[in-house]
């Protein structure tokens, strides 16, 4: 059979909510003004909408969100983000993790993690997880769905993340499991997890750890966001072909800026282990039409 994958990133649904001033006594006060100055000119328009409407016409079997659903991590746009998530699909057919957005200030994550848990579910319940519940394993045909979160609070002007020992160990368990059904093995997570991808400020601190991980347990692709950039990287393994880091721009982000076009990657996995067959092609928003075009188109595996 061949299992299509749909893969978009860093949603930051908009316009920002109402916000109480008691709510800016924080970081968030950073946040509301390059809102204020910056984004709400080029990610507050339908460009969201028209991109959402070309990958679901694009008829995927499951799609795959790394993070960044919110700006603020408010309240009110956790809840909207869950109504946002509902309107992609049925939980069963969407998975989530969360990014840095969406742990903006201390205490978010929990609220954020509560509020999507449905798309964010794990049926593997051997596997270690931390208190907020990840890695998650799904499974949905021949495609095991990994899960990690790498969003922590930080201070005014930082975005890094993290990949911790505790989640190393669960990861490491579900990839083994999803190994053991002879499963194609994508692992989702917001920050992306190779050196030099993003700047120092946002970086992520484990990159080390979490490619330990991947090279002793194996992986088939890898899906990351956070930089709002369409980058390939890879991460060598001890034997046979390295596994494909890939991110992709931000949902929201309308044609002619200074970033890439808003886009979505599709993957299409056919084949069994050791005969893994997999393609990407990646659909840019073009112009202000609505409508999206094939900006990439490239083999991983197979031929």
């Amino acid at each position: 059979m061949t299992f299509r994958l749909a893969h978009i990133s860093d949603i930051h649904l908009g316009p920002l909510p109402k916000v109480r001033r008691r709510e800016l006594f924080s970081k968030r006060i950073t946040g509301y003004i390059n809102w204020k100055r910056n984004r709400a000119r080029h990610m507050a328009g339908d460009t969201l909408e028209s991109l959402v409407a070309a990958m679901q016409k694009a008829a995927p079997d499951h799609v795959a969100v790394t993070g960044d659903l919110t700006n603020l991590a408010l309240d009110a746009e956790i809840e909207a983000a869950a109504d946002w998530l509902e309107s992609i699909g049925d939980p069963a057919r969407v998975s989530a993790v969360p990014g840095n957005h969406d742990a903006y200030v201390p205490g978010a994550l929990g609220r954020a993690v509560k509020a999507w848990r449905p798309y964010m579910s794990n049926e593997a319940p051997a596997i270690v997880k931390t208190g907020s519940g990840f890695p998650f394993l799904r499974e949905r045909g021949p495609v095991a769905i990994i899960g990690v979160n790498s969003a922590i609070a930080t201070g005014p002007f930082m975005a890094s993340g993290v990949f911790s020992q505790h989640q190393a160990k669960g990861l490491a368990q579900a990839l083994d499991i999803a190994r053991d059904r002879d499963l194609f093995r994508v692992v989702l997570i917001h920050h992306p997890p190779v050196r030099n991808a993003a700047k120092a400020q946002k970086r992520l601190y484990g990159i080390r750890l979490f490619q330990s991980v991947i090279r002793d347990h194996g992986a088939e692709l890898v899906l990351h966001g956070h930089t709002h950039l369409p980058q390939r990287n890879e991460i060598a393994m001890p034997a046979g072909a390295p596994v494909p880091v890939i991110g992709v721009p931000a949902a929201g982000e309308e044609p002619g800026g200074k970033r890439p076009a808003a886009a979505f990657n599709l993957f299409t996995v056919e084949g069994s282990p050791g005969a893994w067959r997999c393609g990407m092609e990646e659909h840019s928003l073009a112009g202000k039409t609505g409508l999206t075009e094939v900006t990439d188109r490239r083999v991983l595996y197979g031929s």
